[in-house]
């Protein structure tokens, strides 16, 4: 599918640290004195870029004067669930259970138990996003009145390139901080002592929202963070 994919620069934090510039700081062994003195600087980078997977839950609500008929309706219609997403193209191992649960239904007041009711909860991934809206079509008329379409979200099934390039946005900002940072100590920036990146930020599926009562799928954009640490010493 074709994607599109927008840098933004992240802002950026850091800190000069001038201790130990004593006589310890001018000699040649000061870069390793764990004190030496050194400029630190953070760089974010965010990217982003058109999501490539569709996650959706499914759900399939049965009702019945006993636990047995309750479920047995339920398999019914779940199983024609499933087979309508396989039939779509869905294979299998994107195709889960992800909740199933028997519950008696009370009167009002709390009293004798009416019924039972069982709720069956499908979880798919849709890899085609243009064709998601169809396929979420035929499985709500496998299922019929009993199926319930609870949330959708959106994913990048392989973020490695636009992390990359998001660490890559990160690296330079952090280093342009610390040039900045630099000259307004009117010093000069030193060699490269360190580099840490920190935990990355997964997109997953995206924050799960309410689907809409009609099936236009819109996936919108994913952003993927990076941040990094630098550590420079001072010329």
């Amino acid at each position: 599918m074709r994607r599109s994919v927008v840098v933004v620069a992240g802002t950026l934090t850091g800190a000069l640290l001038l201790a130990g510039c004593g006589s310890g700081a001018g000699s040649g062994g000061g870069a390793a004195d764990g004190n030496a003195a050194g400029i630190t600087a953070q760089g974010t980078g965010t990217v982003s870029a058109a999501p490539d997977t569709l996650t959706v839950r499914l759900g399939v609500h049965t009702e019945g004067a006993t636990a047995q008929a309750a479920l047995a309706d339920n398999r019914t219609r779940a199983t024609a669930l499933v087979g309508a997403l396989e039939h779509a193209g869905v294979q299998a191992q994107d195709v889960q259970t992800s909740g199933l649960s028997i519950d008696a239904t009370a009167a009002p007041d709390g009293g004798l138990v009416t019924g039972y009711q069982v709720d069956n909860t499908v979880t798919a991934k849709l890899h085609d996003i243009a064709k998601a809206g169809a396929v979420i079509d035929a499985a709500a008329a496998a299922a019929g009145d009993a199926v319930r379409v609870q949330q959708v979200g959106f994913s990048i099934s392989d973020d490695s390139a636009l992390r990359d390039k998001a660490r890559d946005q990160a690296v330079q900002q952090a280093k342009a901080h610390a040039q900045q940072l630099a000259k307004a100590a009117g010093v000069s920036l030193g060699p490269l002592r360190s580099i840490t990146e920190g935990a990355p930020s997964a997109p997953g599926p995206g924050p799960l929202r309410q689907a809409a009562p009609t099936t236009p799928i819109e996936p919108g954009q994913q952003q993927v963070d990076a941040t990094v640490t630098v550590v420079y010493g001072i010329g």
